[in-house]
């Protein structure tokens, strides 16, 4: 691709970072109901902000390179993880998936000796999170986000609650993964290029992990105790109370818990995995009344911001990869930290891994610092923007702001930064 090319892409995602940022101006202009209020209504939806840039980037292609290179350019991106994201969202947000982690979170949090709601709350950013490393971090990032919807975020106000919440949230996700190989966006880019197995993962990230996301939900918890253990704080524990009164079998929660494994273990196959959620949706309809509306635009839109990214992403590896290479591996961790909060954190894995002649320590920096990183901003790990989709709508304006997400994600973040460090 001309260089030229490239600086223009480099351009263009830096405005589209800008824009990001400048969501919320959007937003109160659409609030204004004004002439204009649906385009502003659009641009203030931060799952279309990377789409509509990488739009004007393949314009711009078309017109300086020609329409045949801008083809083969779209040809050559990988779309595997938009699409993976759709899928596994559709499916986790499913009314007999929340219901059977919506037990499984009641279960443990009674064996817990906290007040019910605060238990359940701990419980929330921390099994779920972790459990990402299991059923991939998109899930647990979609599963988690519905609970805190429906379980703690519906009474009005409470801003800074919401924040640090999501913020946590956003960190714990990003952090909890990594226990496993394939779970996790940015090990799963480097884990076969160089040589990490699950067991690689789990001894040499994992404890730190648990640590860190425990610790992390805790001081969040003792934070919000007292608001949280408030008898007038709605706390359903699940999505399902006001959809449907009918009882869900056990044999559709064991089919849907059947459908979410087979799109994760066929998750590098496009092909299969679509087909299983094409089949889902069938299912799904066939059996409506055990069901609540599947997150069928969400899961677009999210798959749409993150296929922009792969596009305006594909054409940062002119500077970043030189970038990455020339840092000692303790700069590079801070490096990577920085980094991944303006973008995908495994678009850096992904350009740090085609660095020649690294060492195993510059190696477990990159990837540290690239899942440390991952909760400070929306565009930062792949499944931010699921969670981001779900929550804002108990936000004001309807939007999440990125600077008080900044500001509630950077302890968290210092925590784990410290414990990977370790």
């Amino acid at each position: 691709m001309p260089h030229y090319i490239e600086i223009t892409a480099t351009v263009l995602f830096a405005i589209a970072i800008a824009h990001t940022f400048s969501v919320p101006v959007f937003a109160r202009l659409a609030h204004k109901n004004g002439l204009h209020s649906g385009l502003w209504h659009f641009m203030s939806e931060v799952e279309a902000v990377f789409g509509i840039w990488a739009f004007f980037l393949l314009v711009l292609m078309a017109m300086a390179a020609g329409v045949h290179n801008m083809v083969d350019y779209v040809d050559s991106r990988n779309f595997i993880e938009p699409l993976f994201v759709f899928a596994i969202m559709v499916i986790a947000a499913s009314r007999p998936i929340i219901e059977l982690v919506s037990m499984l979170v009641r279960m443990i949090a009674r064996a817990l000796p906290f007040n019910r709601q605060v238990a359940t709350y701990f419980v929330v950013m921390t099994f779920v999170p972790l459990a990402g490393s299991l059923i991939t971090e998109p899930a647990a990032m979609t599963l988690a986000a519905l609970l805190l919807r429906d379980g703690y975020f519906k009474r009005p106000g409470h801003k800074v609650f919401k924040y640090t919440t999501v913020g946590v949230l956003f960190v714990n996700v990003s952090i909890g993964g990594v226990l496993s190989a394939y779970a996790a966006p940015p090990v799963l880019m480097v884990a076969n290029t160089f040589g990490w197995d699950s067991a690689f993962m789990l001894s040499n990230y994992g404890f730190k992990a648990i640590a860190a996301v425990t610790i992390n939900a805790l001081g969040l918890t003792i934070m919000h105790y007292k608001l949280l253990a408030d008898k007038q704080v709605e706390t359903k524990e699940g999505v399902t109370k006001n959809v449907s009164s009918i009882k869900i079998p056990k044999l559709v929660i064991v089919i849907h818990l059947l459908f979410l494994v087979g799109v994760v273990v066929f998750a590098h196959h496009t092909a299969i995995f679509i087909g299983l959620l094409l089949l889902f949706i069938g299912f799904c309809e066939a059996y409506k009344r055990y069901q609540s509306p599947l997150m069928i635009k969400e899961g677009l839109m999210v798959g749409f911001f993150l296929a922009g990214l792969v596009v305006l992403g594909g054409l940062q590896k002119w500077w970043l990869q030189d970038l990455l290479g020339s840092l000692s591996p303790i700069v590079l961790f801070w490096g990577a930290t920085a980094l991944t909060a303006l973008t995908d954190n495994a678009a850096l894995t992904y350009l740090g891994s085609m660095v020649d002649g690294t060492s195993d320590a510059w190696r477990y920096m990159l990837v540290a610092g690239a899942v440390t990183g991952g909760g400070l901003t929306v565009i930062a790990n792949a499944p931010n923007p699921a969670g981001f989709a779900i929550l804002k709508g108990d936000f004001p304006d309807e939007t999440i702001s990125p600077g008080p997400l900044f500001l509630s994600a950077l302890m968290p973040t210092m925590v784990a930064a410290v414990l990977f460090l370790i």
